[in-house]
């Protein structure tokens, strides 16, 4: 059984982002993914490595934000005994050690330009060479990397090489926000539920509409891991209860009210004008005056804009 969770979602916004995912995954294309912290990046590169010709070889993880840069050249290279102080021993990097699989470089944005430089010959031309060695070695490795920075503005400032960057983004890759993906929300926190009542053996709590509501409303700035905690934490408390808008984090219970929220693909201000007032007219039967009063509007600036849009 996978330990690592699935990338689960019925939204188009997920489901066109996994197709393409899968048809990378034919190609040994270079791969750069994008997105918040918590909305599920590793899981892309595990899916794009589970789906390839390198399925059956390792897929090793690098977080190159715990890393100065003596270990990270280290982590990723290797070294030879002695060729530094705390170098008591030989050491295989990364690289060697994802030999014919995938390296998942996450968080690439922080590593340091001299870094960067090793990291863009490696993917050119596939050499690597031990700190201390004199010895030049190939290997076949698949680089997918990550970050949650804008890297072309990192480009722009001079904290990320250009050349790296346009290598990495052949085939950009970006995870949406989980606000992005609002209708995913209720899925996954009923799939988060059944799945945390399973792994501790406890009876599934259930949803109200009211509690829906507020999940559904909130910006999650933690994304999908901040929603899988959250439900984890619900199924403990309230085995087999009902979870109400007032069992949930007080974060998410006192969330501001955020009004309409604009998608990101904009929208026509006259359609969406005229589609509501056909909906209020239609609520209350044709009535003028109630549809004006669903609408916030006064009943001579409601028929004003039934005569505009010809309604």
């Amino acid at each position: 059984m996978n330990k690592y969770p699935e990338i689960l979602g019925q939204t188009p916004e997920i489901q066109g982002l996994l197709r393409s995912a899968e048809i990378i995954a034919a190609t040994d294309v270079t791969l750069l993914i994008e997105g918040e912290t918590g909305t599920g990046k590793e899981l892309l590169a595990r899916r794009v490595h589970q789906q390839s010709r390198r399925a059956q070889q390792p897929f090793i993880t690098l977080n190159c934000a715990a890393l100065s840069d003596e270990l990270a050249e280290s982590a990723l290279f290797g070294h030879k005994k002695g060729s530094f102080t705390s170098a008591i021993e030989h050491h295989e990097g990364y690289i060697k050690q994802a030999e014919g699989g995938t390296l998942f470089l996450d968080e690439i944005g922080e590593l340091s330009l001299s870094i960067q430089a090793k990291i863009l010959r490696f993917i050119e031309y596939g050499e690597c060479q031990r700190i201390g060695d004199t010895q030049i070695q190939q290997y076949d490795v698949r680089i997918i990397a990550a970050t949650n920075r804008q890297l072309e503005k990192e480009v722009e400032r001079g904290a990320f090489r250009e050349d790296l960057f346009y290598r990495l983004q052949i085939v950009p890759l970006k995870m949406p926000a989980l606000q992005q993906r609002r209708d995913d929300i209720i899925f996954l926190a009923e799939h988060f539920i059944q799945q945390a009542a399973q792994q501790h053996n406890l009876q599934a709590p259930v949803l109200t509409a009211s509690a829906q509501n507020k999940l559904k409303h909130y910006h999650w700035p933690g994304n999908v891991r901040e929603l899988r905690n959250c439900c984890e934490r619900l199924v403990i408390l309230l085995s087999g209860q009902q979870i109400t808008e007032h069992n949930l984090p007080l974060n998410i219970q006192q969330q501001e009210n955020r009004g309409f929220q604009l998608p990101d693909m904009g929208i026509k201000l006259d359609q969406l004008e005229v589609d509501l007032m056909q909906q209020a007219l239609s609520r209350t039967s044709g009535n003028k005056s109630r549809a004006a009063r669903l609408l916030g509007l006064s009943r001579d600036a409601f028929l004003y804009r039934l005569k505009k849009y010809s309604l």
